[in-house]
């Protein structure tokens, strides 16, 4: 036998024994497909993305040059070609696909650089921001929906309710504004704007994080200033998810409560802190787990007022700029950045849920 029939051998043989292992992991063959369908929506964020933003009336020469050079004609046509912008929709379609695969997002046309290393300081700052506003959120929300339906129509239900309502209600803007103008304006509490104190240096990069990066550096003070700077735009985001969660949290655990086999576990004796967190909460944090997914997405692509009311460099203060100059590959790379973030987030979300529930399994 050959040595090229012995490679073809080690193939044949290679690829029943790779559907083997599937097979005996199913939650291997889940994440494989949903990579797969993540790659194809992916793509069809970036044409979907690509359209929208050159279906948007107006001229990226005009928004960007200006009123002396935009008469100019040879100064018009330089800017064109720089940026591709004379070439037909389709051909730049593809150029945009052939340099994004090279890790190419395009030159930003306000800050003349690299659109990836503008994403790579906007999106670690609206990151710190989301991630502080949804982990204060979870415990929070979870804790007044659990305490809210275990007094169910008595006073303690209804003032939660209530202060879910309001946190539903009050647009996040205006909450901002207030507490922006109360906290630091007038009481003095919070700290200005940005993301460190003035004249304060930020942390050698490594995750971008401010907070995190500071407390790996062992720099402490710089580790306060982010904190003391994080904790209010943080608290103003978490007003409203707070509010969403505990309305969901409330309405899956009292569905859960009425469940015959949370009845038959307290009829065999069992502690009520057993019976609420082994039986009620890991069946009732499955819908909750996608509100709070959406909740994070939604966290990361919305924060653009509250971003612009605090001065926070972050990816909605970035994506406000963009669209305001008609930015079309900062535009586009906003749209990418956004779209893996929901993958990503609604992939995370599938799988927690078979870790969480026993009952649900990745078939």
């Amino acid at each position: 036998m050959s040595s090229g029939d012995g490679d073809r051998l080690v193939t044949a043989r290679s690829v029943p024994g790779r559907r083997r292992l599937l097979a005996r992991h199913p939650l291997a063959r889940f994440l494989l497909r949903r990579t797969a369908t993540a790659i194809l929506l992916a793509l069809g964020v970036t044409l979907v993305t690509f359209v929208l933003t050159n279906l948007v009336p107006g001229d990226p020469a005009a928004a960007n040059l200006g009123q002396r050079a935009i008469g100019d004609p040879a100064i018009v046509a330089q800017f064109r070609h720089h940026y591709g912008l004379d070439k037909p929709l389709p051909v730049q379609y593809v150029t945009y696909l052939g340099n994004l695969l090279h890790g190419d997002l395009g030159e930003s046309q306000q800050s003349h650089q690299s659109v990836l290393t503008d994403l790579s300081t906007a999106v670690p700052a609206t990151l710190e921001l989301a991630g502080a506003a949804i982990v204060v959120s979870l415990i929070v929300g979870v804790a007044f929906g659990v305490v809210a339906a275990l007094h169910r129509d008595r006073l303690t239900d209804q003032l939660l309710r209530v202060v879910s309502l309001l946190g539903v209600s009050v647009p996040t803007f205006w909450l901002a504004l207030l507490a922006f103008y109360i906290f630091f304006y007038r009481l003095g509490w919070a700290p200005g704007s940005g993301r460190l104190d003035p004249g304060m240096t930020a942390p050698p990069h490594v995750t971008g994080l401010y907070t995190v990066d500071a407390a790996l550096a062992g720099q402490w003070p710089v580790f306060w200033s982010a904190v003391g700077h994080l904790a209010l735009p943080a608290l103003v985001l978490t007003a409203y998810t707070v509010g969403l969660l505990t309305r969901f949290t409330r309405s899956a655990v009292l569905e859960v409560l009425n469940q015959d086999y949370v009845r038959a576990a307290r009829a065999k004796g069992l502690p009520a802190r057993t019976v609420l967190f082994q039986y009620v909460l890991r069946a009732a944090l499955v819908p909750v787990i996608t509100v709070a997914g959406l909740a994070f997405g939604a966290l990361l692509s919305g924060t653009v007022l509250v971003e612009s009311i605090f001065a926070w460099p972050g990816l909605g203060a970035y994506a406000y700029r963009s669209a305001t100059t008609l930015d079309l590959p900062a535009v586009m790379g906003v749209g990418l950045v956004v779209g893996l973030v929901y993958l990503t987030v609604n992939l995370a979300v599938d799988v927690l849920y078979g870790v969480i529930d026993p009952r649900v399994r990745v078939q």
